[in-house]
C-alpha cells in the first residue's frame, strides 16, 4: 500500500506539473496573440475574393510582420462594418481605424475629393498619378482635405488604367450616348453625362447582377483582369482596353487620432508599406491584364475595342472642361485643381 501511495503521490505531482506548463505555455500563446499595441480595423471598398482584395490583404499582412506585431490589421470587405461611401466618416470617428478605398466615393461631401480622387482623362500611367501624389503637391492636398474629418492620408496606390465594360460595341466618344452605365458619383459621373451617356451609382458589388439584368449595358468597373476574374467578359462581350477614361487613386488612411499615438518608428514603417503595396498593386495587376487580354482574344468570345488617339482626345476634351467645372463648386476643388493643372502644365501633360 505504502508503494501504491508513493507512485500515486509522484503521478498526481507529474500530472500537476504538466498541467501547470500546460497552463504556462496556453497563456504565453494568449498574451503573444493580443501582444500588438495597436489592433486595427480596416474596410476596403473591393469584395471579398476580388485579386484587388488579395492585395490589400497581403498589405495589411505585411503590415503586421514589418512591425514585429505591434500593429496588426484587420482587413475587411467593401460595406463589412458601413457603406463604401461611409467610410471617411466611420474612420474619422473611430468605427474603424482606417480604410483601403477609392478617394472618389467622397465627392458627396466635397467635389474636391473627385477632382483628386480621379482626375478623369488625366493620366495615362500609374507612374504619373503617384508622381503627382509623392512629389507634386497632391499628399499635401490629401492631408488638408481629410483633416477636418479626423483622417490621416498615409499614401496612395492605383490599380492602372482601367479597362471599359460593356454589352455593346464602343469605338468612339458618338457610341457613349444615351449608354446606360454605373460609374461613381463625382467628377466620374459628370465627365460621362457631359459625353452623353446616363451614369448611375452603383457600388461594385452590384455591377455583375445590374449588367446581367439589363439595368445598365456598360461599367465603369476596374481593371481588365478583374472584370474577366468577376465574369463580367461572359455577359459584357465589348471591353474598351487599354482604358479611355479612368484611373482612380487608391487612397491609404487612418484616424488622425490613432495615427497621432503611434511613435515615429512605426510611422515610418507604415508609410513604407503603402509605397510597396502601391508597387506590388501596380505590377501584380498589369500582369494579371496581360495574361487576361490574351485569354479573352484566344477565346473568341469576346471583342477588344481600342479607341484611336483621336477619339481618346475627344474624351480627354470633355473631361478637362469639367475639372474648371468642378473646380468652381468648392473652395477645395480649386485649390486641387489650381495645383493639378500646374503639375500637368510643367510635366507637359496639358
Amino acid at each position: 500500500m505504502k508503494t501504491s501511495k508513493k507512485h500515486f503521490s509522484k503521478s498526481v505531482q507529474l500530472f500537476t506539473a504538466n498541467l501547470l506548463s500546460s497552463v504556462i505555455a496556453v497563456g504565453v500563446l494568449a498574451s503573444s496573440a493580443v501582444a500588438a499595441d495597436y489592433n486595427l480595423k480596416f474596410q476596403s471598398s473591393d469584395n471579398a475574393g476580388n485579386p484587388n482584395y488579395m492585395i490589400v490583404q497581403e498589405w495589411a499582412k505585411s503590415v503586421g510582420e514589418l512591425t514585429d506585431g505591434k500593429v496588426s490589421i484587420e482587413m475587411l470587405p467593401v460595406g463589412a462594418i458601413v457603406k463604401h461611401t461611409e467610410t471617411l466618416d466611420a474612420v474619422g470617428s473611430g468605427i474603424l481605424d482606417g480604410h483601403v478605398t477609392a478617394t472618389g466615393y467622397f465627392s458627396g461631401k466635397d467635389p474636391a475629393f473627385g477632382l483628386i480622387g480621379n482626375t478623369v482623362g488625366a493620366w495615362g500611367d500609374p507612374a504619373e498619378m503617384l508622381d503627382f501624389i509623392n512629389n507634386g503637391g497632391g499628399r499635401e492636398l490629401y492631408e488638408e482635405l481629410l483633416s477636418p474629418y479626423g483622417v490621416q492620408f498615409l499614401g496612395a496606390s492605383a490599380t492602372g488604367l482601367e479597362a471599359f465594360v460593356s454589352k455593346i460595341p464602343l469605338n468612339g466618344v458618338a457610341d457613349l450616348k444615351g449608354l446606360k452605365l454605373r460609374a461613381p458619383e463625382g467628377l466620374v459621373q459628370a465627365v460621362f453625362a457631359a459625353a452623353g451617356a446616363s451614369p448611375v451609382n452603383l457600388p461594385g458589388s452590384e455591377v455583375y447582377t445590374s449588367l446581367d439584368k439589363g439595368l445598365i449595358d456598360a461599367a465603369d468597373y476596374t481593371v481588365f483582369s478583374t472584370n474577366q476574374q468577376q465574369g463580367l467578359h461572359k455577359i459584357a462581350k465589348h471591353p474598351v482596353y487599354p482604358g479611355f477614361h479612368s484611373m482612380p487613386v487608391i487612397e491609404v488612411s487612418i484616424t488622425q487620432k490613432t495615427w497621432n499615438k503611434m511613435p515615429a518608428d512605426l510611422q515610418k514603417i507604415m508609410l513604407g508599406s503603402v509605397k510597396t503595396f502601391a508597387k506590388n498593386m501596380i505590377s501584380t495587376l498589369k500582369n494579371n491584364d496581360i495574361k487576361a487580354v490574351a485569354e479573352a482574344k484566344s477565346s473568341g468570345d469576346v471583342t477588344i475595342h481600342d479607341w484611336s488617339m483621336e477619339e481618346r482626345n475627344k474624351f480627354r476634351s470633355i473631361a478637362q472642361g469639367q475639372w474648371e467645372i468642378f473646380a468652381k463648386k468648392s473652395p477645395n476643388a480649386q485649390k486641387v485643381f489650381t495645383v493639378l493643372s500646374k503639375y500637368l502644365a510643367d510635366k507637359g501633360m496639358l
